[in-house]
């Protein structure tokens, strides 16, 4: 089942921008966009609608002053350049707010946010495991690899490398593409470049994962939430 969404948002590249993010993600669906928010209500009122992107600086009715139009508003993701609003809209029960300029795993963590809101499940995660394994393209040729036997995945500029128990493979993808359908209990991104299975690792300290003779480094940027998903936060210094 797909999440129907709408955009709003005065500035057409960043509908752009936007728009092709999600169509990485097949559980969202872009039913219409607006450059303002007073053309929002009428598909309000003719569609079910699960959430919408809203900018907050745009002509005639501001992004706020329309939240404030609602009794029960509608679940919204703030996308703006100002980050002075934050407050405001987190005051007015936003989901989530995104400062620009996006990125596509900023916009997953939103996503994920709404999914779970929606069904319990984060977007990653289905009623039942449909498949034990992917297909890589490398070399012209599909390589099945299976998700269980996967160690770690690191992105090298426009490639990614999967490691394996039995093989490496090389293919032409973004890191944030594998976040979106491997299963965020088993897998966790630990650094800009690493993606690591959560049941190969040996060791870790509050800098480093150890799996088998390979060292990974903990970004500083995902060191929290890393060592918080591994539980042992309070335990390392």
């Amino acid at each position: 089942m797909k999440l129907k969404c709408v955009i709003v948002d005065d500035e057409p590249l960043a509908i752009t921008v936007l728009q092709g993010y999600l169509k990485k993600i097949p559980s969202i669906e872009v039913i219409a966009t607006f450059n303002d928010a007073l053309s929002v209500y009428e598909i309000l009122k003719e569609q079910d609608i699960d959430f919408l992107f809203l900018d907050i600086e745009m002509p005639n009715l501001t992004g706020i002053d329309f939240l404030k139009s609602f009794t029960k508003p509608p679940l919204v993701i703030i996308t703006s350049a100002n980050k002075n609003y934050a407050i405001e809209g987190f005051e007015l029960n936003v989901i989530d707010f995104i400062l620009k300029p996006l990125t596509f795993e900023r916009l997953l963590k939103a996503i994920n946010k709404i999914i779970e809101i929606k069904s319990s499940k984060p977007i990653h995660e289905k009623e039942e495991e449909s498949s034990d394994h992917i297909y890589l393209k490398e070399n012209k040729r599909m390589v099945k690899i299976y998700i269980e036997n996967i160690l770690y995945i690191e992105s090298i500029k426009d490639y990614v490398k999967v490691v394996t128990k039995r093989k490496t493979v090389i293919t032409k993808q973004q890191l944030g593409y594998f976040e979106t359908i491997l299963n965020p209990k088993k897998f966790i991104r630990i650094h800009r470049s690493y993606i690591i299975a959560v049941n190969q690792i040996d060791a870790f300290s509050c800098s480093t994962v150890e799996i088998g003779s390979i060292e990974i480094p903990i970004g500083r940027k995902y060191k929290e939430e890393t060592l918080q998903k591994l539980g042992e936060i309070e335990s390392i210094e």
